[in-house]
């Protein structure tokens, strides 16, 4: 399978909750649901798309607790059925027991598991979310695509996707789209690590 992130970023890079006011307040956030006045119904199909490449969800404790918690009730949503049903996995050394089945915890060395889990069978491996998580598995190399959602908004503060003194990676941009809600949607591929050393230069 590949491993493929899609996440919703601001203007300056920030991933933190995005969907509601609570739905992470860690570390004193107090701008949450920055992404939902962007969203329209092309990107609701478009995201309806990229769900149904998937064949595995994988998530970091504090997505999946949160996934969890809302996806079992939203039973008129048209992506529930997808989301209720794929096989998920969440990254976590503190979980004992996960009741959104199937779900199957992963503990101890994640990226060897991961790795694990992208030599079997299948098309998409998606991380939603999870920030922490998809920047251990960058650091990793272990990331194919990335699929990001950028809202035309600078939030000001929040853990952003990809911070300082994170893991360098390059990329190479397959896709690209604009919605008429303003959102921009970036779709990269992994092109192996970048070579800084090729860049610039003085006469």
């Amino acid at each position: 399978m590949k491993l493929v992130v899609q996440e919703f970023l601001s203007l300056d890079g920030v991933s933190q909750g995005p969907g509601a006011p609570d739905e992470d307040t860690s570390d004193g956030f107090e701008r949450g649901g920055w992404f939902v006045p962007y969203l329209d119904e092309e990107f609701e199909r478009l995201a309806g798309n990229w769900l149904g490449e998937a064949d595995a969800l994988l998530f970091g404790r504090r997505t999946y607790t949160s996934f969890a918690r809302d996806w079992p009730a939203m039973t008129g949503h048209p992506l529930a059925g997808i989301m209720n049903s794929l096989p998920k996995y969440v990254a976590s050394h503190t979980l004992t027991e996960a009741g959104w089945n199937p779900t199957t915890i992963l503990s101890g060395d994640v990226p060897a598991q991961v790795s694990e889990l992208k030599r079997q069978p299948g098309r998409e491996l998606q991380i939603h979310g999870s920030a922490r998580l998809v920047q251990s598995l960058l650091a990793a190399g272990l990331v194919d695509t990335l699929r990001l959602a950028i809202a035309p908004v600078v939030v000001g503060q929040g853990r952003r996707l990809f911070p300082d003194g994170g893991a360098p990676a390059g990329l190479r941009l397959t896709d690209h789209r604009t919605t008429p809600g303003g959102l921009s949607v970036h779709v990269f591929e992994s092109a192996g690590a970048p070579d800084f050393g090729t860049y610039g230069g003085g006469a």
